[in-house]
């Protein structure tokens, strides 16, 4: 009788992210520095296929996903294995790329394929795929929110490991829910990991994703609406003028 066809295993992928303090873990030099990752115990556990990562600016969010993102085989600037679109020469920081050496991962199974994505550098890595002659690409001739959302859908229909750094920083409100509808597709397909780092009430509503929130001291799990970015922005619907006025004169 003729064996059956393996079929992949389904995500998430990357199940384990923790630090293995060595010689390049120095607590003088950044992002070693920061509290999270100065003790040299930080790890993190993945069990859903979507995870998303709240927390105030200055805690590690991004450098935390630029280490994974190296780790993982993509540049910190971001682009999928392989690609370089961003010259990071001059950078001043390379704290992903620093972190990433001190990162040990567990694996089931590793992959090698997926994108990260990162607003700040989404015009450099669009005008690398034009001038690599992509066939699907084109992205920089619409709005930079819809060459975002048309990016997205054209990238992660594929099976592999998706990083996200603040999405929202090129969408609406309105386009937010888009890419939402497209975490939906990628999650029933049920052969994408996805790691979002967001500031965004709206993306971190996602209703399967697990939500983490992140201190200067640690990750644990959160309720949206036990988040600081909700309760502000409850607040702000709530009383818009009254909160305005009171933020101000604070």
């Amino acid at each position: 009788m003729a064996r059956s066809a393996r079929r992949p295993l389904p995500p998430p992928y990357l199940r384990k992210v923790w630090l293995d303090a060595g010689p390049t873990h120095d607590p003088s030099v950044y992002p070693y520095c920061l509290p999270l990752f100065g003790s040299g115990t930080f790890e993190i556990a993945f069990d859903h296929p979507i995870t998303i990562i709240a927390g105030e600016n200055g805690v590690g969010k991004s450098t935390l996903l630029e280490g994974i993102a190296v780790l993982a085989g993509f540049d910190e600037s971001g682009g999928g294995p392989g690609y370089r679109a961003v010259d990071n020469v001059r950078a001043k920081e390379m704290g992903g790329g620093r972190l990433a050496r001190s990162l040990r991962a567990s694996w089931l199974p590793k992959v090698n394929r997926g994108w990260f994505f990162r607003a700040e550098s989404f015009f450099a890595v669009a005008r690398y795929l034009d001038e690599a002659g992509s066939p699907s690409a084109d992205f920089l001739s619409h709005s930079h929110g819809e060459g975002f959302i048309r990016f997205f859908e054209e990238r992660c229909t594929k099976p592999g490991l998706f990083l996200f750094d603040e999405p929202e920083s090129a969408l609406s409100p309105k386009r937010q829910f888009d890419f939402l509808k497209l975490l939906d597709r990628m999650e029933v397909g049920r052969q994408s990991q996805v790691l979002i780092v967001t500031h965004s009430p709206i993306i971190m509503g996602y209703p399967n994703a697990h939500l983490l929130r992140m201190s200067r001291y640690g990750l644990e799990p959160v309720a949206l609406q036990d988040t600081d970015h909700f309760r502000i922005m409850r607040e702000f619907v709530s009383d818009p003028h009254g909160m305005i006025k009171a933020m101000i004169e604070e």
